[in-house]
């Protein structure tokens, strides 16, 4: 396949391929007589890999560590876990973060009256942060 069939049946683009070769995520690609990248399944099942993988909110170094771990047969499943669940913890953490901001937001909207006076509460809750409820 060439590289816009490869990204059609991946659902990547070819830019993203590019970059997934450029960073050493997907194998360098081989080239017709004319130069051209050529694909295999082996090089779509990696891609649909990777699509996942940032579906699912995975750094491209993690991904990297999960290819690497896919590709060892030797591996343990309890190395794919840790890995899986570091994610996880950080998924908890930028969770717990945007609850903090939708609270502090939602405070600031309760607080304005939303009328036509200048007055506005939320302009004065980010001219004060120290107003702002804390973010845990």
């Amino acid at each position: 396949m060439n590289i816009g069939q490869a990204a059609k049946a991946a659902g990547v683009s070819a830019k993203m391929i590019r970059h997934y070769e450029r960073i050493g995520l997907l194998p360098e690609a081989g080239r017709s007589v004319a130069g051209y990248r050529l694909y295999g399944t082996q090089d779509i099942a990696t891609l649909r890999f990777i699509r996942q993988s940032r579906e699912l909110g995975f750094s491209l170094s993690r991904i990297g560590s999960l290819l690497g771990l896919r590709d060892n047969r030797g591996r343990k499943s309890c190395d794919v876990r840790r890995l899986a669940e570091e994610h996880l913890a950080d998924i908890g953490r930028k969770l717990a973060e945007l609850q903090a901001m939708q609270d502090a937001l939602r405070t600031l909207v309760q607080a304005c009256h939303g009328d036509d006076a200048p007055d506005c509460a939320i302009l004065d809750g980010l001219q004060n942060p120290d107003a702002l409820p804390r973010r845990s």
